[in-house]
């Protein structure tokens, strides 16, 4: 991505974004109170109307008892305390933070989450939410139809998505199908079910593609409909004690010697959730392998020879991981060529998954989707940009509906509350083999219905509870603001646009400190984090500029000692390590800041990797028109006194 060109700054802002959230200054105070004040008076009303024949059971001079003064009183008090404390947050809502990925809030989810938390749905059973869980499985469409899977429910090849509490369960819950769908066929074979189709051998029964397996899913049920109560019981007791959920990893393939656990492969940028996911499943840590990077983006060469090696060794693959916006870098790796090595391998005789993690990335496919749901050009979208997107980005969008599941995080670039993340997968039918009341059977009651058969969403999550009101936040949200570039995408070309004027003012900062400091951009963004590096200028020691790096962002952290005024603005760090960046990309970067390109080395002292500042730029308002300032000028500047202060 390159830097806006300085005659397009005056176009920033955009004047349409202004009611969607409560704003820096609280500009919207009145009409986020007059919602939550109005819809709570609603709800007192509906209890009052449930059976108004009841006397109210707290009298109503209640208030005036001495246990019920003291109560409130002590609950002022420790609400008074609690108001105080938070004082001291992160100011995430302001335009002077660009650190993590987390901004101010639409007003759209915050007022929806509250109208529905005093109802209290638990969305795990239509029995516990009957509004709600709708809500849940229809957001699961509308995250759908954003990337390009099939979302008509009427159709069998829909697909499904539920909330989770954030993207590291989403990852879970991929994982989980990804493994269940493998085995399943092998556990077919192990109960000599009597169906077509079935491969000859136990390592062909583990590489068959998604489609193949919802098949033999599919021809299970039939095979199963046909049958008495008795015999259908039967062959369901046998091909349960058969399936990996019930005999675990351990016995599932020490009855199969032909195989064994499969492997896992993510790029170097992968979120350390995929490492929790794998212990958490019993696969283990070492059955994860991460792929050396170039420029910070999978490098699907790199994973070729890997799962050639794997081929040739009949070495099972359950999954490859694709990254759509990484959490540190915001890079997105080639989806397109991710999915066109899973179908060449599928064809070698070797299937896997492909499940992208779109945790954050996720929502800027709004920027990609037109109104009637069609994909965008990428020369359409460029009209609105500098030079956003790359011919790259737009082939990994245009490639998304081709893989098999997909994480992502409302509470991320979606704008919404914490935790409301979201696993969806490409075809419904797939997720019966997730019940845990082994409902992968033909249900003749639930045949055809999407919501009727998805309605028991506990069957398939790994939760026992999960809150309704974050369901009614996103839907509310993306009923409100919907997912196409016309609507949502808005927030999404703000940041975009944040983006090039960050990297137009880097560039000057860049020239104006050049006789104190070397500076850089280490690679070219994909969305809107951007990283930056600056080595004191003669410096030869990588670590003595990670020591330099750590200081300038000791200026830009949260102190919760001392009041957040003193803070100008605030940001955050992370590092760079060569097998992410590649030996070419590394090279180039150590030389820009003034080290030999072969400058990095093992070593326990830091000097492996280079510490950067890296800028999220969400906030919708990072320039303010109407004053004539430029919340991002004002940074670098500010930069520049910090670099003075510690040199």
């Amino acid at each position: 991505m390159r830097a806006i060109p300085p005659n397009r700054c005056a176009a920033m802002n955009d004047p349409s974004l202004y009611p969607y959230f409560l704003g820096p200054y609280g500009e919207n105070d009145d009409l986020l109170e007059s919602l939550v004040v109005g819809f709570l008076r609603d709800h007192v009303y509906w209890r009052r109307n449930l059976h108004p024949e009841d006397a109210p059971v707290i009298p109503t001079g209640a208030n005036r008892q001495p246990e019920y003064i003291a109560f409130e009183a002590k609950l002022r008090k420790e609400l008074h305390q609690l108001s105080a404390a938070l004082k001291r947050s992160v100011p995430f809502h302001s335009p002077r933070y660009i650190g993590h990925m987390v901004s101010d809030l639409l007003i759209p989810g915050m007022a929806a989450q509250m109208l529905t938390l005093p109802y209290n749905p638990n969305n795990v059973s239509a029995d516990a939410a009957p509004v709600t869980i709708d809500l849940e499985l229809k957001v699961g469409l509308q995250l759908a139809a954003m990337i390009g899977f099939p979302a008509d429910p009427k159709q069998p090849d829909c697909a499904f998505g539920h909330l989770t509490s954030g993207g590291t369960l989403a990852n879970v819950q991929g994982l989980r199908l990804a493994l269940a769908m493998k085995c399943f066929p092998v556990a077919l074979r192990a109960a000599a079910v009597p169906i077509s189709g079935l491969p000859e051998s136990d390592w062909a029964a583990f590489n068959l593609s998604g489609t193949e397996i919802i098949g033999l899913l599919s021809r299970w049920q039939s095979f199963l409909a046909e049958l008495p109560a008795g015999a259908r019981a039967g062959w369901r007791q046998q091909l349960t004690a058969a399936r990996i959920e019930t005999l675990g990893i351990q016995a599932f393939f020490k009855a199969h010697p032909s195989l064994s656990p499969p492997l896992v492969f993510a790029p170097s940028t992968a979120h350390y959730s995929w490492s929790k996911g794998m212990k958490m499943l019993g696969l283990g840590r070492d059955q994860l392998r991460l792929i050396p990077g170039k420029a910070m983006r999978l490098d699907v060469p790199a994973l070729a020879e890997a799962l050639e090696t794997c081929r040739s060794k009949q070495q099972a693959v359950l999954m490859c991981v694709g990254v759509f916006g990484s959490t540190e870098f915001g890079t997105i790796d080639p989806i397109d060529g991710l999915v066109a090595l899973r179908n060449r391998m599928h064809l070698e005789g070797l299937g896997f998954a492909v499940h992208v993690d779109a945790a954050w990335g996720g929502y800027l496919c709004t920027l990609f989707r037109a109104e009637d749901g069609s994909l965008r050009s990428a020369e359409a979208i460029g009209r609105e940009f500098a030079s956003f997107p790359s011919q790259t980005v737009h082939a990994a969008v245009s490639s998304l509906s081709e893989i098999d599941s997909i994480t992502i995080d409302p509470h991320k670039l979606g704008y919404l509350p914490y935790g409301s993340g979201a696993f969806v997968c490409r075809d419904q039918r797939a997720i019966e083999l997730l019940t845990e009341a082994a409902d992968y059977v033909f249900s003749e009651q639930d045949e055809g219905d999407f919501f009727a058969r998805h309605r028991q969403l506990g069957r398939y999550i790994p939760e026992g509870s999960k809150p309704g009101a974050n369901a009614a936040a996103v839907y509310v949200t993306h009923r409100t603001l919907p997912l196409d570039y016309a609507h949502f995408g808005r927030l999404q070309a703000q940041s975009i646009r944040a983006t090039e004027v960050f990297l137009a003012e880097a560039e000057r900062f860049v020239a104006r400190c050049a006789e104190v400091v070397q500076a850089s951009v280490p690679f070219q963004p994909d969305s809107n984090l951007v990283c930056i590096a600056i080595n004191p200028r003669g410096n030869q020691d990588p670590a003595l500029m990670n020591r330099f790096m750590r200081s300038l962002y000791h200026a830009l952290s949260a102190d919760p000692s001392k009041p957040l005024q003193l803070g100008e603005y605030f940001g955050s760090i992370t590092t760079l390590k060569p097998d992410a960046l590649g030996p070419s990309e590394t090279a180039r970067m150590l030389t820009t800041l003034g080290f030999p390109a072969d400058a990095l080395h093992e070593s326990p002292d830091e000097t492996d990797r280079i510490v950067v500042l890296r800028h999220t730029l969400m906030h919708p308002f990072l320039l303010d028109q109407a004053h004539g300032s430029s919340y991002l000028a004002g940074y670098f500047e500010f930069l520049e006194r910090q670099i003075a202060r510690v040199l």
